[in-house]
C-alpha cells in the first residue's frame, strides 16, 4: 500500500468516508453488536451498520441541527464497539511502529484516534437526509478472516455514486472494520504518507504532538 503522498480527503470524500466511519460508531450497545456481529457475514454487519446511522442522523433533531457536542458524544460511545483503533492506527505508522514504546503507541493511537473523531463528526454534521446506501454482492470467502465489503453511497437520488470499501477482520467479538476506501483513496495509506512525512522530521513524538495539537 505504499504510494506517493497524498493531501487529506477532500471535503466530497470525507462526507462519504463519514457515513463509513459512522456504520462502525453508531448502533446497538457494545453487548448486543458483539453477539449480532459475530453470527452475520461481513456484508450483513456493514448493511446493518450502514442502514443504522442514516435512520440515527434522519431521526434526531438535534444532530439535524448541527449540534457538534450531541454528534461527538454519539461517535465516542460507540466507536470501540466497532473499530479495531490499535490495527488501523499500528498500519498507518507502518514500519515506525516497530520503533514505538508501548507508551509512544497508546498515545499515537489515542491521537489518530482524536484526529478521526474531529474530522469525520465535522462531516457527519453535513449529511443530507436522502442519502441512501447499497452493499453489492459479496465475492470474497464467506469464511475467511478478514473480508473487504464493497458499498455505494448515493447522497443526491439519481446522482452518481461514491464508492466506499470497508476491510474488515473476523475477531472474537465479532466483525470489526479497520480501513475504509474512498474512490480508491485507503484511509491507511492516505495517513501512512502523512505519518511517515511527520516522523521523519520530529520523530514519533512530534507526531504525536502534531496531532494533539490540531485536536485541540
Amino acid at each position: 500500500m505504499q504510494g506517493h503522498h497524498r493531501p487529506a480527503f477532500p471535503l466530497s470524500r470525507l462526507l462519504a468516508a463519514a457515513l463509513a466511519c459512522a456504520a462502525l460508531w453508531i448502533a446497538a450497545p457494545a453487548s448486543a453488536q458483539a453477539q449480532a456481529s459475530a453470527a452475520v457475514s461481513p456484508n450483513e454487519f456493514v448493511q446493518q451498520a450502514v442502514d443504522h446511522v442514516l435512520a440515527t442522523i434522519r431521526d434526531d433533531p438535534q444532530l439535524k441541527s448541527g449540534d457538534m457536542v450531541r454528534l461527538g458524544a454519539i461517535v465516542d460511545k460507540f466507536i470501540v464497539s466497532y473499530v479495531n483503533f490499535q490495527k488501523t492506527t499500528r498500519l498507518a505508522a507502518g514500519k515506525h511502529w516497530r520503533d514505538a514504546t508501548p507508551e509512544q503507541r497508546k498515545a499515537l493511537a489515542d491521537a489518530f484516534r482524536g484526529t478521526l473523531l474531529r474530522t469525520y463528526s465535522g462531516a457527519l454534521s453535513r449529511v443530507e437526509n436522502g442519502t441512501t446506501s447499497r452493499v453489492l454482492p459479496f465475492r470474497g470467502d464467506p469464511n475467511a478472516a478478514d473480508a473487504v465489503v464493497h458499498t455505494q453511497l448515493f447522497r443526491v437520488a439519481n446522482a452518481e455514486p461514491t464508492q466506499l470499501d470497508y476491510r474488515l477482520e473476523k475477531t472474537p467479538d465479532g466483525w470489526r472494520i479497520y480501513d475504509i476506501n474512498v474512490e480508491n483513496v485507503w484511509l491507511i495509506e492516505n495517513y501512512r504518507n502523512q505519518f511517515s512525512q511527520q516522523i521523519s522530521q520530529n520523530g514519533i513524538d512530534g507526531l504525536i504532538k502534531a496531532l494533539n495539537t490540531r485536536n485541540q
